[in-house]
Order: C-alpha cells, then structure tokens, then sequence
C-alpha cells in the first residue's frame, strides 16, 4: 500500500485548525452576497456577520474533515476579531455549536470548540472574550494563546490564563518556529504558564531542557508542515519527523488551511514525504493525537479502536 493511500484512510484526529483559517473563496464570496461586504474591502472574516455565517463556516470545515476520515476535531476560534466589530459573542459561540451538535450527529465528527486569545491586540480585549467565554462552559472546552509568537506574550497573558485554568478551561499555546526568543518563550509557557499543548512548538529540538521538560510531561506539540512552510518557506518536517522519533507526543494539524494549502490528509502526506515517515509512524502521530487531545474517555475509546481495527485490516497489504 502506498503511504500517501495509508494517511488517506487512516482515522485521524485534528487537534490545530483555527476556523477563520479554513474560510474557503466559494464561501468567502457567497458570505460576501448575502451580507452586502465587498470582501476586497478588508480581511476575510468580515464577511462573517451572523449566526448563520458562523455555523456555515463551521459546518463546511466540518464536512471537509470528515470527509478525510476525522474523528474527532478541536478547533479554535478568534473570539476578539469579531467583538471588535460588533458580533455578539453567542452568535459566534452558538453558531460554532450548532455546527457542531450537527457535525456530530451527521457526520460522526467529534468536535471541542477552542478560544483563541489573539496576543497581537490590546490585552483588554482578551480579557472581556474569556469573560465572556465563562457563560459557555457547556460549549468551549478549551482556550488557546494564538497569533504571533511576541517574546513578552507568556508574562502578559500568564494572569489571564490562570484564570482561564481555574474556570476549567483546558490551556494551549502558539509557541511559533523560528519566532524571536524561541527557547525563552517556549519555557515561560511550559514553566511559568504550564500549558496542556503547544501548537507548532517545534523549537523546543534545539534546546535539552525544553525537550526534556516536553517528554517528561508528556506535553503534547500540535505540528503543522503545510502552514509552516506558507507562513516562514520551512515546514519543520525533518524537525517534526525527529520529535516523533525522540518520543515526543506530536501530533499533525492543519493550522489554516484555506491559506496554506491543505488539512489533516495534507498535512501528514506532506510530512510523511519530506521525513520519510514509516507506516508505524503515521499510525503513531494519530495515537498521539488522542492521547493529548482533551476529548472526553469515550470519544477516546471508540477513536482508539477504530484505529486497532484500522491496522489490523490494513497489516497484510503493508
């Protein structure tokens, strides 16, 4: 069986795609008509307006996981870019849960709704989105630090995610590639904020302290090959490849896929080509992927065989 065959069947788990990422141009445009937005006036999410518009885009990323064999999907929104432009919370938040009670009815996708606090506008507002995040404890299960990697993030946000901790929420981080003070930022997250996850977070290769931190806590790296290399021209592979061999538990996302050209399947081809991945590999990027997710203990079970069952049937043609 050939690989690129192999990651197309395989069960998978997407545990990094930001939503406002995976606006695709055929819904941008008919987004864009329905709301009267010219959508070369400005950004791409200004076409998102109503409910409505949330649970479609929801609903088409959805579709397009399942379709790639996804299982269980936690995906992260940008909360304050739409407050900012007189959304209402809920309507982003119920619009996102809809889409997903549908996805989980219909298509058998299991998806965690992510706030992603976006450190590159006024910490204020950030504040104001996980306030307003409290009230949907039953629909968001996590929050997340996103956006570019500023050197001074962990220490500024670090109060804010305490609190988010102690409201429930499970914590993320972006600890981006090749950004600024990498190691200094990847170790105030992991020591002074105690992240669940990093997303990308590959740097920590380049430093014994932060790797050894990493596998002693089983922290999870949320790696993506295809947004890395269309945001920096480097996709990490070699680098992602070495973790996974090290023992690190990385698991493959699709960051934003609309942009960069590809979700779960892509991504995991593109990695499997460029590192050379073996078939034992691939099957562990998904038992990693989990494994650090924050899905519940049934969701966990029915994924782990469905995949069991997956190399069992597959063994005799690899």
């Amino acid at each position: 069986m050939e690989h690129a065959a192999f990651t197309a069947g395989i069960p998978k788990v997407e545990l990094h795609l930001h939503l406002e990422g995976a606006l695709e141009p055929d819904l941008e445009r008919e987004l864009a008509r329905r709301n009267g937005v010219d959508p070369a006036r400005g950004t791409a999410v200004e076409v998102l307006v109503t409910r409505a518009d949330f649970h479609d885009l929801a609903a088409a990323c959805f579709r397009r996981l399942a379709a790639q064999d996804v299982r269980h999907a936690e995906v992260s929104f940008d909360a304050q870019v739409h407050l900012a432009r007189g959304v209402a919370f809920e309507d982003v938040v119920l619009g996102l849960h809809d889409a997903a009670a549908q996805a989980r009815r219909d298509l058998g996708l299991s998806v965690g709704l992510v706030l992603s606090l976006v450190r590159d506008l006024p910490l204020e507002s950030a504040e104001a989105a996980l306030e307003a995040a409290t009230g949907f404890r039953e629909e968001i299960m996590g929050v997340g630090l996103g956006s570019g990697a500023r050197d001074d993030a962990p220490a500024a946000f670090a109060p804010l995610l305490a609190r988010a901790r102690a409201a429930g929420f499970a914590l993320s981080a972006h600890g981006d590639p090749a950004r600024g003070d990498a190691p200094g930022h990847l170790r105030r997250l992991l020591e002074d904020v105690g992240v669940d996850r990093l997303d990308h977070g590959t740097d920590v290769a380049g430093d014994p302290r932060l790797l050894a931190l990493v596998l002693e806590r089983g922290t999870g790296l949320t790696c993506s090959p295809l947004s890395n290399a269309a945001a920096t021209g480097d996709s990490r592979a070699p680098v992602i490849a070495d973790l996974l061999r090290r023992g690190v538990k990385v698991a493959v996302g699709s960051g934003r896929p609309a942009r960069s050209g590809g979700y779960a399947t892509e991504n995991v081809v593109a990695l499997t080509r460029e590192a050379d991945l073996t078939f034992d590999e691939i099957i562990r990027l998904q038992r990693n992927a989990i494994e650090i997710s924050w899905a519940g203990e049934q969701v966990r079970e029915e994924f782990l065989a469905e995949l069991d069952a997956f190399e069992v049937l597959v063994a005799p043609d690899l």
